[in-house]
């Protein structure tokens, strides 16, 4: 699997970054949907974000030597209730990543930074403590666009 990351640090550059997501979300929504008329196996679990982090990415190593790292990133939608009262809700996801992308996530991403996500939904369990079935959703990185302004880490 081809892994893509790309960093851009510049305010300036954030319209455009929205622009090209924006043209490629519309792209393939057309692809999809000339796809779907012929094959139903056209769908895809495919998601993408743009949000802030909630936290500093916390970075783990498995026994073979591979990086995972993970964090949340946080939505906001904005609209106006009944009363015309502007109301805001907050989403969390968590999020993961593996290999490049944990590199990428773990040298430039911190608390704050603003960041444009692809990946794929993961639904997985595990038993905790008191025997109980715990169910998790995760979204596992396979592209991570950096928004905003640079850091001290990222330009060093």
């Amino acid at each position: 699997m081809r892994v893509l990351c790309r960093a851009i640090f510049a305010l300036s550059n954030r319209n455009k970054v929205l622009a090209e997501i924006n043209k490629s979300l519309n792209r393939n929504a057309f692809i999809e949907a000339k796809h779907k008329t012929k094959n139903m196996f056209a769908l895809k679990n495919k998601v993408q974000l743009i949000g802030n982090l909630g936290n500093a990415p916390e970075v783990r190593s498995t026994e073979a030597g591979k990086k995972l790292v993970r964090f949340s990133v946080a939505t906001n939608e904005q609209y106006k209730n009944a009363k015309g009262e502007r109301v805001t809700e907050t989403q969390w996801h968590n999020l993961i990543a593996w290999g490049k992308v944990a590199d990428v996530a773990e040298k430039f991403l911190v608390k704050g930074t603003e960041v444009a996500i692809e990946g794929k939904l993961i639904n997985r369990n595990y038993m905790d403590k008191e025997g109980n079935k715990k169910y998790i959703t995760e979204i596992q990185v396979t592209e991570l666009l950096l928004l905003g302004k640079a850091t001290s880490a990222m330009v060093a």
